[in-house]
């Protein structure tokens, strides 16, 4: 492809990251800028119209800013609440990250499966709706994590996991019924897949996890390859830009998270919001 690709990928915070990094192994020549919502996070504390309101707004923003190619949506959350309302308002195609429930109904071998994400995605009639359509035939365990998207966020800045903490916020989702134990888990968050390995030493029992970002960066490739792109632009922020929309926490702590994602960093820049 001789034009490179501008994608925008948008997250609350640095969840988004996972998807980032397997977008940039799909595209290796694509210009890439992430944005963190970060003044508003985490997203589950909202009300659901004052967010829808929030992302439609801070997207545009961005839009404006970056001049993308294409938007991924990096977030359960957004994407189930928000998408529709985005692609009304603006031209930019989106890819959005939804919980991986057909894979999951696709995998699994005892029928029963764990849902691992966030309380505003548990809730949404989005998620209910795949698993009506996709997992009709399994026992799925829907969990909220409260603070389990908070403790990867911590992690990539450093502090250590408090592993009891972590215990209990994924132990709903491994169940037992009628000699049948939960064989695959959802990680229905983008924040979760930094926490996967933490995860599997607190585990009752192995299972398999699904992360969804190779997925996303798969179906990404595919949006750009068919979208028209707008060719070089100077006045967009560089490749490897990260966007805050708050400045809060210090320089190098936003440095090192990025940097032990792989996330190929240029500058950060902030736009509040």
């Amino acid at each position: 492809m001789a034009t490179q690709p501008r994608v925008l990928l948008f997250d609350s915070g640095m969840g988004g990251l996972t998807v980032a990094r397997a977008v940039a192994r799909q595209l290796p020549d694509a210009h890439l800028v992430y944005a963190a919502d970060n003044a508003a996070f985490p997203y589950g504390a909202w009300k659901e119209q004052d967010l829808v309101r929030r992302i439609v707004t801070v997207l545009g923003r961005l839009i404006d800013l970056t001049r993308p190619d294409a938007v991924v949506i990096a977030c359960n959350t957004a994407s189930t609440i928000a998408l529709a309302e985005l692609r009304a308002a603006y031209k930019v195609p989106f890819v959005g990250t939804v919980p991986a429930i057909k894979p999951a109904a696709a995998q699994t071998r005892s029928g029963v499966i764990g849902v691992l994400a966030t309380p505003g995605t548990v809730s949404r009639e989005y998620t209910h709706s795949l698993i009506h359509t996709f997992a009709y035939h399994c026992k799925v365990v829907l969990h909220g994590a409260p603070r389990l998207a908070e403790i990867a966020e911590r992690k990539l800045k450093g502090h250590a996991i408090d592993m009891e903490e972590l215990r209990a916020e994924v132990a709903p989702v491994f169940r037992k019924r009628d000699g049948r134990q939960t064989d695959v888990v959802v990680l229905g968050c983008t924040h979760y897949p930094l926490l996967t390995e933490d995860i599997r030493k607190v585990a009752p029992w192995p299972v398999t996890y699904i992360d969804p970002a190779p997925a996303i960066a798969r179906r990404t490739a595919d949006v750009v390859e068919e979208t028209p792109l707008k060719g070089p632009d100077a006045d967009v922020p560089a490749h490897g830009t990260v966007v805050l929309t708050s400045a809060r926490g210090s320089a190098s702590e936003t440095l090192a998270a990025y940097g032990v994602m792989g996330f190929p960093l240029h500058m950060v820049i902030d736009l509040p919001a």
